[in-house]
């Protein structure tokens, strides 16, 4: 039998993180986690960028011109959707969660989703460094293992 896991190793990666500013409290701290976490992993501070977008919805775009740009081996995905009163949630985190995926099936990079949704501000600040960790720390982790994995599998 034959596996293949992917590395959390950073260095030599150029990784864009994709922020969404709506919500942008929740955000910055994904943000940190991410950044944070990537230099853990050896990423050297010239090889991370971090790309706002005005909302959740423009982060797939976003990630798409990166690639097509040619800026990033990994890309993190963040963001923060709360359930409000309107089926505007679920029209959002469909189409965010559909274009993101869409982006990862092609393999061309490591993807990793941080996008938050969640139905109160709370839940949002547990995942954003509280209770629950940090997700854009958990998304870069993933953005990383997932290129590691990708090159691995390119190479056999």
């Amino acid at each position: 039998m034959t596996e293949f896991e992917g590395r959390l190793d950073a260095a030599g990666l150029r990784v864009s993180i994709i922020a969404a500013r709506f919500n942008d409290a929740i955000v910055t701290h994904l943000v940190r986690g991410a950044v944070g976490r990537l230099r853990q992993l050896g990423a050297r501070p010239e090889d991370v960028e971090v790309i706002w977008v005005p909302g959740a919805f423009e982060v797939p775009a976003a990630a798409e011109a990166a690639i097509a740009g040619g800026r990033a081996d990994a890309i993190v995905c963040l963001g923060a959707v709360i359930r409000g009163a309107t089926p505007h949630f679920d029209v959002i985190v469909d189409e965010v969660a559909r274009g993101i995926g869409r982006i990862a099936a092609r393999g061309e990079v490591g993807i990793g989703l941080g996008v938050l949704t969640c139905d109160t501000v709370e839940q949002a600040i547990e995942r954003a460094g509280g209770k629950a960790g940090n997700k854009g720390s958990e998304a870069a982790e993933v953005a990383v293992e997932m290129r590691r994995l990708l090159t691995l599998l390119g190479e056999t």
